[in-house]
């Protein structure tokens, strides 16, 4: 019994406030129906210094903002929050504002360079981190604020949009 709640109070965080009503009861076991698992969302081989200059390249091309999730596939935040932008409510917005590149961190000992690009040299307060980057001048625009989003999963997706929206020229 304590699993099912459990699964059910996981279930409607990861639905969000708007849907959590209306969400289905699932089970534990309704989880072992997928075909494959979902795939992580943070790649850890991946060439970080590579994804995010190309990732620049399209930003300052299409006239948008640059914006660099780091996380890690352990961090419960991170996971809810590339959920959340990949919400159909969402990812128009986030298409037509931003190019989103997902970076690995780690338990914050990898890929820290890009961090450390815009001036973040400390060691992170936390994941996810957010960097949004002005293509054109490489400048940190959120410089101060890019842990905001850390506890990801009391942030509702229209939360998420407006603190998105502040960037946007």
């Amino acid at each position: 019994m304590i699993r099912f709640v459990l699964a059910t109070a996981l279930a409607l965080l990861a639905a969000g406030p708007a849907t959590a009503a209306a969400a289905p009861r699932i089970g534990i076991d309704s989880f072992a129906q997928l075909a494959t698992p979902l795939p992580y969302p943070y790649n850890a081989a991946a060439d970080a210094d590579a994804q995010v200059a190309r990732a620049k390249a399209r930003a300052r091309k299409a006239g948008k903002l640059l914006l660099i999730d780091l996380g890690g596939n352990w961090c419960g935040d991170c996971r809810i929050l590339t959920g959340v932008m990949e919400r159909p409510d969402l990812k128009p917005f986030l298409d037509a504002h931003y190019i989103t590149v997902l970076v690995d961190v780690g338990r914050f000992d990898r890929n820290l360079q890009i961090p450390a690009r815009y001036g973040i040299t400390e060691r992170l307060e936390g994941v996810p981190a957010l960097l949004i980057v002005d293509p054109k001048t490489d400048r940190l625009l959120d410089a101060g604020q890019v842990t905001a989003l850390a506890d990801a999963r009391n942030m509702s997706p229209q939360g998420l949009a407006d603190w998105l929206a502040q960037w946007v020229r």
